[in-house]
């Protein structure tokens, strides 16, 4: 048997969950990716009697392999290319501004501050901005070989490499990513229909919210692409046709899971038969093996599978008659102008652009009034801790720490038994690979894993050997504290800026789709739009609060006792869903009063979440009639405002 801790040696909650490995897939094409891109530089250096070229051009390959995330092309080609951009405006800056003193210091803030505004736009302007500092921090605490147009022009290529490798396959395999992607929701529609009444605490909260997270990603995929066509893609169309006729299955998945019993395994079976469909694009007769219905809900769950089939089995589909449940998303153009505006009237981008700066900026005038060898990586920890939107900065700051003290005793082996020479392209050929390998696990692992490859470089550029290992560690340690100090704790959000107004925002919202769910005046598509928006806002509310359950107390002990009103939130959606769909198919539909007393004690829970520091149980009267589609959602609503805060 295992040893357990002693109670009072028992890790705590919160550093557990710090410490415990994701579980994701390894992208293998990615893995060849990185080992290609960033050992080929090598390769060419040392053959041309510039090493420290192929340094960094290597460096430049590391910034397009953390970028290279993306399954689609059109969306890798974005990932890796607008960075660069921005990474090579780093350099040149970091490079112009290398050995002025207080200039650097005052260049390197400011670029800190707009960095942090733009992170906040989205996805890859986040990345743009963590090359923009990165580059420009290393430009202007590094030598740079050559003119200062070099360093950009070298890095830049490196990372055109790693997009390069990534785009190969483009002219064979267009289209491909994004048909896996539909194939892979009905996939995690499969698992919800299975995890229908199961009795294992939580199996079905879990497979709906990885529905969402994968509805998410299909409709941003075509969308996005559909948007480029025009709608003119029949392709495309067809995707989409195929998204919005899973919908009805997943909107059939609360009645079902309410029922409390298990679905027949034929059904989730005959999901998985149209998955493979989808991402073959096999266009022939589709034959489903489905169990004769015996009541309500297995009556809707087979009507919906059988129309399903015919929308995935159907080679031509009308685009006239097809509506994007999301909304198309609008030119690129309109939408950048969008983004600036907003990050410079949004107070939340100056917030973090300035504690950004602030970080970076102590950084800076630390290290140029303490005598700090190669000061560029305490910059450099506090741009990799600092980004809120990677996860909590606290639990980065501890996974970077713990990932700097793992990657130091690689490097460590590396530094002192490999002959600087050709013996780094076989040494890349092994480090290089671990990045994007290990890089879905966590971010202590990714640290881990670029600590050895970013100090194998700069011993190339700056011959240190092992002199570099003691340094790197203080440097990390510095950065952590700094940004733990000036970036964490100096600047509390309120749990209501954090969390509590989002979570009221989303209950309010559900209150307006009760309203809205069994009104007749309201479009259908308007309606499923409406539904996506709140699973996809509540989404990004429980993924708060997993990054919230990493920290200390006490964020992380109020972010368990209000965990379960998320869960709450989520099962009222459900059950609204359930209660529409029983409606559709022939159920008495509610009358206005029932409606009406549901949505005002959704607002009157959302006006308390908005304002209770402490969740406290209220007691409330739901009642209605017994034999109404609307009795388990007055029971949801009576259980969210029952759950009370552990005192």
């Amino acid at each position: 048997m295992p040893r357990e801790f002693p109670i009072g040696l028992t890790p705590p909650d919160w550093l557990v969950r710090n410490l415990q490995p994701q579980q994701a897939p390894v992208n293998r094409s990615a893995v060849a990716r990185a080992a290609l891109a960033m050992t080929l530089p090598l390769v060419l250096g040392l053959m041309a009697g510039k090493p420290e070229y192929g340094a960094l051009a290597s460096m430049g390959a590391l910034s397009g392999v953390i970028g290279d995330t993306a399954d689609a092309y059109r969306m890798r080609l974005l990932n890796i290319a607008i960075p660069q951009a921005f990474g090579a405006v780093g350099i040149a800056l970091g490079s112009l501004v290398y050995g002025h003193g207080w200039i650097a210091v005052a260049v390197v803030t400011g670029v800190a501050l707009v960095s942090g505004m733009i992170s906040t736009i989205g996805a890859v302007a986040s990345v743009s901005g963590l090359l923009l500092l990165l580059n420009s921090v290393v430009g202007a605490g590094l030598p740079m070989p050559g003119d200062w147009w070099l360093a950009p022009v070298l890095m830049t290529g490196g990372g055109l490499l790693v997009l390069a490798l990534a785009l190969l396959a483009w002219p064979l395999r267009s289209g491909v990513p994004e048909r896996t992607a539909v194939a892979d929701t009905y996939r995690t529609v499969a698992a919800l229909l299975a995890a229908c009444g199961s009795e294992i605490p939580g199996e079905y909260d879990e497979a709906r919210h990885t529905v969402t997270q994968s509805l998410n990603q299909s409709y941003d995929l075509v969308l996005a692409r559909r948007a480029r066509h025009h709608g003119r893609s029949p392709e495309l169309t067809r995707l989409l046709a195929q998204l919005n006729a899973i919908t009805p299955v997943v909107e059939a998945a609360p009645a079902a899971n309410l029922s409390g019993r298990p679905l027949p395994a034929e059904i989730p079976a005959a999901v998985h038969h149209l998955a493979r469909a989808v991402e073959t694009g096999y266009t022939g007769p589709i034959g489903l093996d489905l169990p004769e219905p015996t009541g309500e809900t297995s009556r809707v769950v087979n009507h919906a599978l059988r129309h399903a089939a015919e929308v995935v089995r159907a080679p031509d589909v009308d685009p006239r008659g097809i509506d994007d449940r999301l909304g198309r998303p609008a030119a690129l153009g309109v939408r950048a102008a969008h983004a600036a505006r907003n990050v410079a009237l949004s107070a939340a981008s100056w917030r973090y652009g300035l504690r950004l700066a602030l970080c970076i900026g102590l950084a800076q005038v630390l290290v140029s009034i303490i005598t700090v060898p190669r000061s560029y990586w305490v910059a450099l920890t506090i741009t990799f801790v600092l980004k809120p939107d990677f996860g909590s900065v606290f639990s980065r700051a501890l996974l970077r720490a713990l990932g700097t003290v793992a990657g130091l005793v690689v490097a460590a082996a590396v530094l002192a038994e490999v002959p600087r020479g050709w013996w780094d392209v076989p040494a890349m050929l092994l480090l290089a690979p671990l990045i994007p390998a290990l890089t879905p696990r966590g971010y202590g692992y990714q640290t881990a894993a670029i600590t050895p490859v970013i100090l194998l470089l700069s011993d190339i550029l700056n011959h240190q050997g092992t002199a570099l290992l003691l340094p790197r560690l203080v440097d990390s340690l510095m950065g952590c504290a700094i940004a733990l100090v000036a970036g964490y704790l100096l600047w509390p959000e309120s749990w209501h800026t954090r969390v509590g107004d989002r979570l009221a925002d989303a209950v309010a919202d559900t209150a307006r789709y009760v309203e809205s769910a069994f009104g007749e005046a309201t479009d259908p598509a308007a309606r499923a739009r409406m539904r996506r928006r709140l699973y996809r806002d509540l989404s990004v509310i429980r993924t708060e609060f997993q990054r919230a359950l990493t920290e200390p107390p006490p964020t992380g002990r109020r972010a368990a006792a209000w965990w379960p009103l998320v869960v709450a939130v989520e099962r009222i959606v459900d059950a609204t869903t359930a209660a529409r769909v029983r409606v559709k198919h022939g159920a008495s539909p509610p009358s206005e009063a029932e409606i009406t007393h549901v949505a005002l004690q959704l607002r009157d829970l959302s006006e308390g979440v908005r304002e209770a520091e402490t969740l406290y149980a209220v007691r409330t009267d739901l009642t209605g009639p017994a034999n109404s589609v609307l009795e388990p959602l007055r029971q949801e609503v009576a259980a969210a405002r029952a759950i009370a805060s552990p005192h």
